[in-house]
């Protein structure tokens, strides 16, 4: 049974990138979403398996949209899929309950393995 994903960023154009990764590994992308109260929506429909979250959005923060999935749901997988120089804000999210953290730009095997290692 192919792993379900649940994909989050305001960029259209990095939601369509992981996309790509996610297809490409086999796995299932049951929804995309643009901000975190999105996230927090779709991720209540299709309980995915792990999600990977943008930290920066507009509207709710990725790291409120983490907080309220982990209150939901303590065991959700959610990988932080954000630009480097937001160390601080990938820390915290890390502290909250974030699973794992990838810098962007990355290479599509480097997302394939840290969503793995999750899962």
């Amino acid at each position: 049974m192919a792993k379900r994903v649940l994909i989050v960023d305001d960029s259209l154009l990095m939601r369509r990138m992981i996309s790509d990764c996610v297809r490409g590994a086999g796995w299932e992308v049951v929804a995309e979403a643009s901000d975190g109260g999105q996230a927090v929506e779709l991720y209540r429909k299709h309980r995915p398996d792990v999600v990977t979250m943008d930290i920066v959005m507009p509207g709710t923060s990725g790291i409120e949209a983490l907080e309220s999935i982990l209150r939901q749901d303590p065991s959700a997988k959610v990988v932080v899929v954000s630009a480097l120089n937001q160390t601080r804000l990938i820390s915290e999210a890390i502290r909250k309950g974030a699973q794992d953290f990838l810098a962007k730009p990355f290479l599509p095997e480097q997302l394939q393995e840290t969503l793995a290692s999750c899962l």
